[in-house]
């Protein structure tokens, strides 16, 4: 009977675990707060085609997509086509330079970071297996190859690039762990940093087990984005998933994401539900992502005024609240300074109000 109890103890502890990865590194748990400052956001153009492979095993096939005039052909090296896991370090990337877009700093297609501070924001092993596999997915972004006329920032390119254009180890310790990584991007993907043609993730992306599950959720928040729902065909999405399965395996594969969905709630931003039926998916906002307003430009502030907002703001980070105010911002203030010290009020009553 014991064995019995066992058994059964162990099956219900793995029906009600859930599917998404622990979070390894909860902000709380962290002094230095600007690994976690940068908002996660991922370009648009990526997020509509099936650019990375869902595949965890090395995907050497050559990948041809077709859709609305959008052509593209992904080509991969001998280490196989960039995983939708790789994915991670450009979503950083791009998070880090959006960050010094909105403080109103210049940048670069260079990007500098250290390697422990990206596997932290994303979620990774910081054990030497998860520097093994930064290394590795480096090699696939920088040898996947693509051929497009997609269109970003206003230029249609016609031509063959990388995902990056290049990664170097600046500095590794002695062990042979990298400590510093800079990564040139490739001129389609700092166009559209340049051109804001991005968007915003949930952090929990990183928490998503499946690389189903991440581009399931990265096509629900390119095309439902605020709208209460969205509807696609199964075909359709399996198209732009860029997923090699038959139609039959991936209708099982999406049926198992929504049982777990349903039973945990556990996908970002939207719940899915299938009519069987008429073999389509519906998307639901959960009411997290917002209509988001053309975002206004407001100059740098005077430094003066952030001594007050210190004392408007006692124990809080005044860069992280100007950054808050940026992207909140509706138009362009006459009197950037007030605004702001404005905003700062107001967010602390409301923390109190909350609180």
């Amino acid at each position: 009977m014991k064995v019995r109890k066992d058994f059964a103890l162990s099956d219900e502890s793995a029906i009600n675990r859930s599917p998404l990865l622990p979070d390894r590194y909860p902000q709380g748990d962290f002094f230095v707060c600007d690994i976690f400052d940068a908002v996660p956001k991922a370009d648009m153009a990526s997020m509509e085609h099936p650019i990375f492979s869902l595949s965890t095993k090395p995907d050497t096939r050559v990948r041809e997509y077709e859709h609305n005039g959008i052509k593209i052909a992904i080509k991969p090296s001998v280490d196989g086509l960039a995983t939708v896991h790789d994915r991670d370090i450009l979503i950083y990337c791009i998070s880090q330079l959006m960050t010094a877009i909105n403080e109103g700093r210049q940048v670069s297609q260079a990007v500098r970071f250290r390697a422990f501070d990206m596997l932290v924001a994303t979620n990774r092993n910081t054990a030497g297996s998860g520097y093994a596999q930064l290394k590795a997915a480096l090699e696939r972004l920088a040898g996947t190859r693509i051929s497009t006329n997609i269109v970003t920032g206003g230029q249609e390119v016609f031509r063959t690039f990388g995902l990056i254009e290049s990664a170097e180890v600046v500095r590794e310790t002695r062990d042979g762990r990298m400590q510093e990584v800079e990564v040139k991007l490739s001129d389609w993907v700092f166009n559209a940093i340049r051109s804001k043609e991005v968007l915003t993730l949930h952090r929990d992306y990183f928490r998503l087990r499946k690389p189903l599950e991440r581009r399931i959720y990265e096509i629900a928040r390119k095309h439902c984005g605020a709208q209460k729902e969205w509807r696609i065909s199964l075909s359709l999405l399996q198209k732009k998933c860029g997923s090699n399965s038959t139609l039959r395996e991936f209708r099982r594969l999406v049926m198992n994401i929504i049982r777990e969905d349903q039973s945990h709630d556990h996908m970002p931003d939207y719940s899915i539900e299938m009519d069987e039926q008429e073999d389509m998916i519906l998307f639901t906002n959960r009411q997290n992502v917002k209509v988001v307003l053309p975002q206004a430009v407001a100059p740098q502030l005077d430094p003066d005024v952030y001594e007050t907002a210190r004392m408007l703001a006692p124990g809080h980070d005044v860069h992280y609240l100007e950054r808050e105010w940026r992207q909140w911002l509706p138009e362009t203030p006459r009197n950037p300074e007030a605004a702001f010290l404005g905003f700062c009020r107001k967010w602390m009553l409301n923390r109190k109000n909350t609180g």
